[in-house]
C-alpha cells in the first residue's frame, strides 16, 4: 500500500478525489441547510400569518367569554392550519384545546413565556415531541432521524392594547424533515455516483498526465545502465513537452560526451602506445645486438630520445586538457605585448622554417598591449605557427600579423599550403583530429595542439576561427579582448 501511494499517479488521483469529495460534501451540506432554513422560514411566515389573523378574530370573543363560539372557531382554524390549536389565558392556562386534552393545564413553553413575560407579539420554535427539548433551526440536519419533531408557533391575543391570551399552534415538521433527509440521501447517492465517475476520469486523467513522467523515468533507468542513445517522445504541449525537449537535449549532449570520452581514451591510448612500441623495438634491438655498430647505436638512441620527447609532449598536452575540463586552469594575467610574444616565437621557429626553405613574414601593425597570461598566449602563437610550418610545403611562406579591431587584438597566422577540405574544417579544433593522419604522425603531431589553443583562447574570453580553401592555404584568426589590470 505504501509503495502504491508513493506513485505520483496515485497521489494525483487521491488529491483529485479528495478535492472533488470535499467540494461536493461542502456543497451538499450548504445546499441542504440553505433549503432547510428556507423551508422553516416559509413555515414560520405561514403559521405566523394564520395565527395573527386568528388572534384578531378571537380577541373580542375571549374578552366577552363566548367559549362556545371560540371552540368552534379554533376547531375550524386548527383544520385550516393543519395543526393543534390551544388558547391560553394571560396566566398561561389552557382555556380551549382543539384536541380537547389539555384544558386547565398551565403551559410554560419558551414560545409562550416570551409573549406573556417578555412582551413579544409572536414566537416560533421546534421541539422534540418525546422530550420537549428545543433545537436550533440553523442546522436542520442536526435533528435526529429517529425522533418526532413538532413546531410551536405562538401569537398574542390583544384587546384594548392589553395581552389577554396566547394562541399556540402545535404542528408536526416530520414531513418537512423527511423531505430534507430524502434530499440529503439523494445528494449522498449522487455523490457516490459522481465519486465513481470522478475516480474513473481521474484514473484516465492521471494516466495521461503521468505517462510522460513514467516514460521519462524508464529512459533515465536505461541511461543509468549506459544507454545514452535513449530518448523520450516529444509529444503534447506545454511544460511536459518542454521537459521532454530539454531531457533529449541533455541526453544528446551526454551521448556526445560519452562518444568523445571513448574516442579520447582510444586516441590517447593509441598515441601513448605508438612511441612506447617504437622504443620497445629499438631497445630490444640494442639488447640483442651488443656488437651493433656505433653509428647505428647512436641513431637508435637518438630515435629513442625523440620518442621520449614525443611521449612527454603527449602527456603534457593531456594534462593541459584535463586541467581545462576540470576548470582548474587559472590565468596568471600580467601586462604584456602580443606583438613581442609573436616576434619572439617567430624567432624561435625560424630555424625550422629555414630548414624547409620557408619564409615567415611578420606584420606587427599594433603592439598588442593587453592584460593576459603571457605563457599561455605564447603557447597559442607557438602551436599555430608550428602547425603552419609543418603543414606547408617546402619553399612556402607563412604570414604572421597582429592588428587591432575595436577593443580586440587580432592575431592572424596564414600560410599558402595545401589548405583544408571543407568537410574537415569544422573538426580542426577537435581533440586528436587530424586532416592527414599519416603526415601528422610523421611530423610529430599529437592532434591536441589546436584543441589546446582553442581552450586557452576561450579561457581569455576570446574567439578563434579557421578559414581555408583547398589548394590555397589556411588562415587562423584569434580575437582577444583587451583587459586592463
Amino acid at each position: 500500500m505504501t509503495k502504491l501511494f508513493s506513485s505520483i499517479r496515485w497521489k494525483v488521483l487521491l488529491a483529485f478525489f479528495l478535492i472533488i469529495g470535499l467540494s461536493f460534501l461542502v456543497m451538499a451540506g450548504t445546499l441542504t441547510n440553505l433549503l432547510g432554513n428556507y423551508l422553516f422560514e416559509q413555515r414560520i411566515r405561514a403559521d405566523r400569518a394564520g395565527l395573527e389573523k386568528l388572534a384578531v378574530q378571537v380577541a373580542p370573543l375571549l374578552s366577552r367569554g363566548e367559549m362556545t363560539a371560540l371552540s368552534e372557531r379554533l376547531n375550524r382554524a386548527g383544520s385550516d392550519l393543519s395543526g393543534r390549536l390551544l388558547l391560553l389565558d394571560a396566566d398561561g392556562k389552557v382555556q380551549l384545546d382543539s384536541y380537547r386534552e389539555a384544558h386547565g393545564q398551565r403551559i410554560e413553553y419558551p414560545e409562550v413565556v416570551s409573549i406573556l413575560l417578555l412582551g413579544q407579539t409572536a414566537d416560533y420554535g421546534v421541539h422534540s415531541l418525546k422530550t420537549g427539548e428545543e433545537v436550533a433551526m440553523d442546522n436542520p440536519l442536526s435533528f435526529g432521524r429517529g425522533e418526532e419533531w413538532v413546531s410551536y408557533s405562538t401569537a398574542s391575543v390583544i384587546q384594548s392594547s392589553k395581552v389577554i391570551g396566547v394562541l399556540l399552534l402545535v404542528s408536526s415538521v416530520g414531513e418537512m424533515m423527511r423531505n430534507l433527509y430524502t434530499l440529503s440521501d439523494n445528494l449522498v447517492l449522487i455523490f457516490v455516483v459522481v465519486a465513481v465517475v470522478a475516480l474513473l476520469a481521474g484514473m484516465i486523467f492521471s494516466r495521461v498526465l503521468t505517462k510522460p513522467i513514467v516514460t521519462l523515468t524508464e529512459v533515465i533507468g536505461r541511461m543509468s545502465k549506459g544507454d545514452f542513445a535513449a530518448r523520450v517522445p516529444e509529444t503534447g504541449s506545454g511544460e511536459l513537452k518542454h521537459l521532454a525537449t530539454a531531457f533529449n537535449s541533455m541526453s544528446e549532449r551526454l551521448e556526445t560526451l560519452d562518444q568523445s570520452r571513448n574516442e579520447f581514451v582510444s586516441n590517447a591510448s593509441h598515441e601513448l602506445k605508438t612511441p612506447l612500441a617504437t622504443m620497445k623495438i629499438l631497445i630490444e634491438s640494442l639488447i640483442y645486438q651488443p656488437d651493433m655498430q656505433t653509428e647505428l647505436r647512436t641513431e637508435f638512441l637518438t630515435d629513442i630520445n625523440a620518442e621520449i620527447n614525443r611521449l612527454s609532449a603527449i602527456v603534457s598536452d593531456l594534462l593541459t586538457l584535463v586541467q581545462v575540463d576540470a576548470h582548474s586552469m587559472r590565468l596568471d594575467r600580467e601586462k604584456m605585448s602580443l606583438s613581442a610574444v609573436a616576434k619572439e616565437t617567430a624567432h624561435r621557429l625560424e630555424p625550422m622554417a629555414r630548414q624547409r626553405g620557408q619564409t615567415i613574414d611578420l606584420a606587427l601593425e599594433d603592439s598588442g598591449d593587453m592584460y593576459a597570461d603571457k605563457s599561455k598566449l605564447r603557447q597559442v602563437v607557438y602551436n599555430l605557427l608550428d602547425n603552419a610550418i609543418k603543414y606547408t610545403q617546402e619553399g612556402g611562406s607563412i604570414h604572421l600579423s597582429v592588428t587591432r579591431s575595436g577593443r580586440d587584438i587580432v592575431l592572424t597566422v596564414q600560410d599558402n599550403g595545401p589548405g583544408i577540405k571543407a568537410e574537415h574544417l569544422p573538426h580542426v579544433f577537435d581533440r586528436f583530429y587530424r586532416v592527414d593522419k599519416a603526415r601528422s604522425r610523421d611530423s610529430g603531431g599529437t592532434g591536441l595542439g589546436l584543441s589546446i589553443v582553442r581552450q586557452i583562447v576561450l579561457l581569455h574570453g576570446g574567439n578563434i576561427r579557421a578559414e581555408s580553401e583547398e589548394g590555397k592555404g589556411s588562415r587562423f584568426v584569434v580575437e582577444l579582448p583587451v583587459h586592463k589590470g
